[in-house]
Parts: C-alpha cells; structure tokens; sequence
C-alpha cells in the first residue's frame, strides 16, 4: 500500500492528503454547527414572543396618535396614516390566541384581541362622527376608544412580563447549557486541528523528505561544488523524476567543465595570435592610409618655386606657389593624426585658393563658423576631401553658378560641420552606397586618394559612433549636405 502510494504522482498525493485532512474538519464542523443551530433556535423562541407583543404596543401607539392627530387637524395625511397603522394593528392583533386554555398567557392574548377588535370599531366610529361633524358622537367614541386603549396597554405590558417570568429561567438554562457545549465544542475543533496536523505532517513527511534532499544537493551546485554524488530516486512521482534529471545535469555540468578546461588553453592560444593578426592588419592599414598622401618631392619642389618666384618678383605666382606648399606640408606634417576643426578650416581655405586660381574664380565658397568649436579634435584630412568630392561630383558638370557653404555650429553636446553645394545632388541608392563604404563609381578615384569610404571610416574609428556622419540630398540637381557630428568634449 505504502508503495502504490508511494508511485503514485505528486499532485494526487497533495489532493488525497487535503480531501483527508478537509474532510475530517468539514464533518466535526457540521456537528457542532447543528448544535449551534438547536440552540440559537431555543433561545430565539424565548424573545420572540415578547418582541412580538412590543411591536404589538408599538402599533397600538400609532394607531391612537394617527386618531388623535385627524381629530386636531382633519387632513387628508393623517387620515391616510390612521387607515395604514389601525390595518397594521388589526392584522397583528389577529395573530394572538383565538383559544381560551388553562394558561394565564393564553387567557390574556385572547382578551387583548377581543379588545382590540372593539377599540378598532370605537376608533373608526370617532373617525366617521369627525367627519360627519358630530361633536357629541365622536366625544363618546374618543373617551371609550381612549379608555380601552389604557387597558389594553395595561394587559400587553402584565402579558409581557408574565412571559418574561416564564421564560427567563428557561433562558438561564439554555445560556448555561449552551456555554457548555460552545466549551465542549471549541476543545473537539482544536482536538480536531491537532490531530489534523500530525496527519498532514506524517503523510507530508515522504513527499518533503527527497525534495529536501534535492535542494541541498542543489545548493552545493550553486556554490560551484560540481563533485556531488548522485541522489538515490525512492519514487517515480515528479520528485523522482526530478531528481533522475537533477543527477543527469550534473554529471553534464562536470563533463562541460573537463571540456572547457581541455579547450580553455587551446582558445587562449588562439586568441593571442588572433589579437596579433588584428594588431599586424590595423598597422598595415594605418600603413596603407599613410601610403596615399606622401607628397615630400612634390613639397620641396614647389617650395624651391615659390622663393624662385619671389626672387623674379612674380608676387601673384609666390603667393600661389606657397599656397601649395602649405597644402602639402600640411599633408605631410599632419598625416592621418588628430586635428582641430580650426586646422581643417585652414587646409580647406587654402584648397579652395588654389581651385580658384586654376578656375578664374568660378567657385563660390562661403563660411559660417562658430569660433568657440574651432578646437574640438577630428582627425586630419576629413573636410578637404569632402569639398573636394562637391567640386568634382558636385558643381564642376553642373550649368550655372556653383556655390559650396560651410558651417560649423553647435548643437546640444555635439559640434557640427555642414558641407553643402548647389550641384546636381546625389540618388538615394548613391548616398547607401556611401554609408555603407561603397563606392558608386569604382572605375573613379578620388584626385587626392582619399575616398569618402576612407573619410567614413576614420569619423567612426574616432568618435566610436555610427552616426557620426550624415549625407543628405533633396534629389539630383538640389544639390548635396555633408554634415560631421562630432563630442565637444574633444575641445581644449
């Protein structure tokens, strides 16, 4: 029996145990609800007579104040309360004893009834003479409808406490009886709880044990103790089957761990020659970005122009000429290191220089800066390149004037560089294929090396951030923005 019990599944087991333990409680609550009923009944039925006899008095008094009050006033209200309160009375007076017996009470009730069947007669005749105006009538019926009135209030008040004599003993007998049995019936409920409880206890004592031992098991695995030996199953009910998959984890658990102990030096090998490949690939990129921009001949040469130039007093070619060389020294000397925007400005001024001395002036380059970002960092060679792409894709095929604006303004936390042209605008697939690193036309290069992949690139490296570069464009022939958004804490 023990056994089948013991097979048996976990949520039948806590069913049976409950339906047990209700049940026995259900029927000793039954019982002593019985007796608790007898009882209230018993004592009910002492007052119910003498509560019945005040509502009895009660109604009489209405009666006689709704005669008095039509006799003061004559309205149609009180007339309309005399009639509600003498039914009232008239239907509780029927209810008394109609029987005369040997019992004083009964004697009495049958005499209040023929009383007020007769005061009921003697009110209604003084009502009638009130109305028909009958001084003399309605005097006589008031004084003996006055008169019964006292004496039927004499005789509910002795009758009242005839049955108050009557029945108080009774009463005393069944408040002291009844306090036994509330005693007798409190010690068997809590007789009841306790046996109750061990029943619970002893029943729930098998099915607590195992998950006891299971959580303390469990716990040893969560302090990071994974040498546990596994717990024996007593029971194929969902503990036992708990307890099969617990010891099942752990054995899993203690052969992941051999696995990642073999494979943990194997992984710390592979993971340092991976960082020593990404170290080799970002120096041969740095190398390669380096690479592009390393115009040393053309700067010493065009710097021996410029002072043979002003040595001939050529000032308009001097000046071009050093232009130049600045351009480029400002390649060589900066590189691909870290800049401020007022440095940028510098390079972009003179390249814009240098477009209009080849081009008759034909650009029209135009600025808004704010002077208090002039020191916000940016790496170098960033601005150059992108009022180089509005000149060669932007405005150089274009028909009509071509203007480049840019500005450099604040915004919340940030210092932002705009770069716009009136050219002939980009397509959105052109600008995804920028944002994404591509170039639109691989067949062309940008004239200095730098393309704008180049320039995404090193705005992300930089500020760690994806959206530090936007491009944007109305359509072809609205022209195109550029806009950098860089921290303004890099000023300083």
């Amino acid at each position: 029996m023990i056994s089948r019990f013991r097979n048996l599944s976990l949520q039948i087991k806590m069913t049976a145990i409950s339906l047990i333990a209700n049940l026995f409680v259900f029927v000793i609550n039954i019982v002593l609800l019985a007796g608790i009923n007898i009882m209230s009944g018993r004592i009910d039925n002492v007052y119910q007579e003498n509560m019945r006899l005040n509502e009895l008095s009660v109604s009489l008094n209405h009666v006689q104040d709704a005669m008095t009050e039509y006799l003061n006033a004559k309205t149609s209200d009180s007339l309309e309360e005399y009639y509600r309160s003498a039914q009232i009375y008239s239907d509780q007076a029927e209810a008394l004893s109609g029987d005369v017996t040997g019992s004083l009470p009964d004697r009495m009730e049958y005499a209040i009834r023929n009383m007020s069947a007769e005061y009921l007669s003697e009110v209604s005749e003084t009502i009638e003479a009130k109305r028909g105006r009958n001084v003399e009538k309605y005097r006589s019926h008031y004084d003996e409808a006055t008169k019964l009135y006292g004496y039927i209030n004499t005789y509910i008040y002795s009758l009242n406490n005839e049955q108050f004599k009557e029945n108080s003993e009774n009463y005393r007998e069944m408040v002291s009886a009844f306090k036994v049995f509330e005693t007798s019936g409190n010690l068997i409920l809590i007789a009841v709880i306790i046996v109750n409880a061990l029943l619970i206890i002893r029943l729930t004592a098998n099915l607590i044990r195992p998950l006891k031992l299971l959580a303390g098991r469990a716990d040893e695995v969560g302090k990071g103790n994974f040498d546990v030996a596994p717990l024996t199953v007593e029971s194929e009910d969902e503990v036992g089957v708990v307890t099969r998959a617990f010891n099942q984890m752990v054995v899993s658990i203690q052969n992941y761990i051999r696995q990642v102990r073999e494979n943990a030096e194997t992984e710390r090998q592979l993971k340092e020659k991976e960082l020593l490949m990404e170290a080799h690939l970002k120096d041969a990129q740095l190398k390669y970005l380096q690479s592009q921009i390393n115009p040393h001949f053309l700067f010493n040469t065009l710097n021996a122009g410029a002072q043979l130039a002003m040595l001939e007093g050529a000032d308009r070619t001097s000046e071009y000429v050093r232009v130049m060389a600045e351009f480029f020294r400002y390649n060589v000397k900066k590189g691909f290191q870290t800049v401020t925007v007022g440095e940028e400005l510098e390079l972009v001024d003179n390249y814009i220089y240098i477009l209009n001395v080849r081009f008759s002036g034909d650009i029209i380059f135009e600025k808004e800066v704010d002077s208090s970002l002039l020191n916000v960092k940016m790496p170098s060679m960033i601005l150059q390149p992108l009022v180089e792409n509005c000149v060669n894709h932007g405005i150089r095929d274009m028909l009509g004037e071509g203007r480049i604006k840019l500005s450099v303004y604040p915004m919340d936390d940030y210092a932002c560089i705009r770069i716009e042209d009136n050219g002939i605008g980009m397509s959105e697939e052109t600008i995804e294929k920028l944002m994404s690193g591509q170039q639109p036309d691989p067949e062309k290069k940008e004239s200095n090396g730098i393309g704008m992949d180049n320039v995404i690139a090193r705005l992300k490296l930089f500020s760690e951030n994806e959206d530090v570069f936007d491009i944007s464009s109305e359509g072809e022939g609205k022209g195109t923005k550029f806009t950098i958004y860089l921290k303004k804490d890099g000023d300083n």
